[in-house]
Order: C-alpha cells, then structure tokens, then sequence
C-alpha cells in the first residue's frame, strides 16, 4: 500500500512537468507569433497576446495530459518535444472551442474574467459600449477562433513527426473534430425544449464532450506511440465513461457550481434550457405540479435569482440531481474497471488512475 502511494505520488509530479512542458510550448508559439505580428507579418496585432491571455487564464490542460498518458500507453517513453507539440495543439484546439461555445451560448464569463468577444468589444471599440463596439467583438473572436484552429493545426503540422505517426494521427484529428462540430449540433438544436429524452441528453454528451476531451487525445497520443488496435480499444472504453462522467460534473457545476470557483453563471444554462441528464431526470421524475414549475422556468431568458432557487430545489426534491452523482460513479467504476483489465505500461495506468480519480471529482 505504501508503495502504490509512493507511486502516485511521483506520478503526480510528472503530471505537473507535462502541464509545464505544454505551458512552455504554447508560450513558446505564441511568442514566435507576436514577433511576427510586430515585423507587419500576416497575423492580426492582438492575437497572440489574447489568445495568450485566455490560454493562461486557466484550465486543467486535461486535454494534453491525456495525450501524453495515451502516448506512455502505446508504450512509448519520457516526453519528447513532438508528442508535447501535439498535445499542445490540443489545447489550442479547446481554445477555438471555448472561444466559438462562448459565442453561440451568448456567454458573458469564462474561467472568471470576461469572454473574448467581451474583451474584444471593449479593445476595438476603444471603450465604448454601442451595438457597433459588440458585434465587432462578435466578429473578431470568430475569427480568432478559427485562428485558434488553424495554429492547433500548424502546432501539430510542425511537431516534426515522422510520416508514419502524420498517417496515423490525422484520421483520428479529423474525426474528433466531425464528432464535436455534431455534438454541438445537437445541443444547439436541443437547447430551449427539454425533455424526458436521457437518452438524447448523453448522446449530446458523448458527442459534445467524451470524444475530444477524453477518448480522442488518449487515442492520439497511443497513435503517436504507433499502438496497436487492443491499445486504441482500450482507450475507448476508460475514455468514454470518464468523458461522459466529466460531462455530467459539468452539468451540475453549471447549475449548482460556485461562479467564484467555476468563473461563469450558474444560471445560464437554466435560461438556455440545456438539454442535459440533469434536466431530463427531473421532468421524468417530476410530479404534475413540478413538472409545470420546471417547464415553466428552464429555458426562460429572464430567468431571476430567485426562480434559479426554485428549480435548483427541484432539481434536488425530484432525486435528479443524486441521480447524476450516481451516474458519475457508475461510469468512474466502469471506467477504472475497463484500466484495470487494459495491458498499459505502469506510468500510464497510474497517470490514468489518478486522472479518473481529479477529472469528475471537481469546483471548476
């Protein structure tokens, strides 16, 4: 027993030397982008210093250690520089996701400081407040989004792989990124009419989340490492219950969550009327009366203060909100049965344990 907490314990650290090195990686990039920026290069002035600003503004760089745990699981060894460029693209590519999220959602915080179209708004708009200042806002973080996309490209594309790890990695990329743009879809599509549909509602998770969050950076980091097809089967099956579960986590962190700890509302989404487990347990279990309380609310723009009490006491009173908590566990049990069963490397399956033990117990 002593000795597995010795070993979690120096995993931990090695966990904190992969934030460092994708830390060190991005700034590393973005540097090299504002120097092009201030020799009149073809990059637009602010970028590289906002899109530096909401890199560092937070995050648990789930992403890319996942990335390099997958890559320890193909067997590969230590940390080299292109395993870290890649999984570094992956972390730009969450920015993209956030940046453009942020905007369909109509968010106003994020990780506790305004959205980017916020900040734009205030930069280009020179201060002022007016329709003109906010839809430029609007406009330019689209675009900084979809630069955010393109450099996880290029941070990918120049990690100096071989042709062979290229070949493998960029089906795998490309199908993370079809998978998100879907689950994206549907919870867009779901937003405002929630039902009974848990089925729908987990859908929109695997989709939205489970994939690129979890399943997808294990599965490009194993490619890298040039693991075989039970490796890859393997991710899947700890990716997408721990994906689904970190999902759930966040859908109650975004209705019962502290905004000083999560940094965004935790009545947006009660007034989009996310289409989430959550909200689906409840109408299920609800009787006549709560169930026209909850219709009446979630999904109501001018949702208050006092109403987001209201249905949060629903949310509990109808066993929804336990219901998802066992859900979570349901899916960390299975997801640290299917670890114990898979063939990695120690590293990776201490790294894996501790991942699936942080990711859904969490604030923020």
């Amino acid at each position: 027993m002593r000795r597995a907490r010795r070993s979690r314990g120096a995993q931990a650290v090695r966990l904190s030397a992969v934030r460092s090195e994708v830390d060190a990686c991005l700034t590393a990039f973005l540097d090299t982008k504002q120097q092009e920026a201030e020799l009149a290069g073809p990059v637009p002035a602010p970028a590289p210093r906002l899109l530096g600003e909401f890199l560092f503004a937070g995050g648990k760089r789930l992403r890319p250690l996942l990335c390099v745990t997958g890559w320890w699981a193909g067997g590969g060894r230590g940390m080299p520089a292109q395993v870290v460029s890649v999984a570094a693209g992956l972390e730009m590519f969450h920015a993209f996701a956030l940046i453009h999220d942020d905007l369909m959602d109509g968010s106003q915080t994020r990780r506790g400081r305004p959205v980017l179209h916020r900040v734009l708004a205030t930069e280009l708009g020179h201060g002022t407040a007016t329709a003109d200042a906010s839809r430029l806002g609007v406009s330019v973080a689209i675009l900084f989004g979809d630069l955010a996309l393109t450099w996880a490209d290029e941070l990918m594309h120049t990690a100096a792989i071989t042709p062979d790890q290229l070949a493998r990695v960029t089906g795998l990329v490309d199908a993370m990124r079809g998978e998100l743009v879907y689950g994206q879809f549907l919870d867009l599509t779901s937003a405002g009419q929630p039902t009974r549909d848990v089925a729908k509602a987990m859908r929109i998770a695997r989709y939205k989340t489970a994939g690129y969050t979890v399943e997808r950076p294990l599965h490009l980091g194993a490619a890298l490492a040039g693991a075989g097809t039970d490796v890859m089967a393997a991710c899947s099956a700890i990716g997408l219950p721990l994906g689904e579960a970190f999902q759930l986590r966040d859908d109650l962190l975004g209705v019962f969550g502290d905004p000083q700890e999560t940094g965004k509302s935790c009545e947006d989404d009660l007034r989009d009327g996310k289409h989430t487990a959550l909200v689906c347990l409840a109408f299920e279990r609800a009787d006549a009366s709560q169930h026209a309380a909850l219709a009446s609310l979630i999904g109501n723009p001018a949702l208050g203060e006092d109403e987001a009490r209201h249905v949060r006491a629903l949310l509990t009173a109808t066993g929804a909100r336990e219901e998802v908590e066992r859900m979570i566990r349901t899916r960390c049990d299975q997801a640290r049965r299917a670890l114990d069963q898979a063939r990695f490397p120690p590293v990776a399956t201490t790294a894996l344990h501790q991942i699936v033990d942080t990711a859904t117990v969490r604030t923020r």
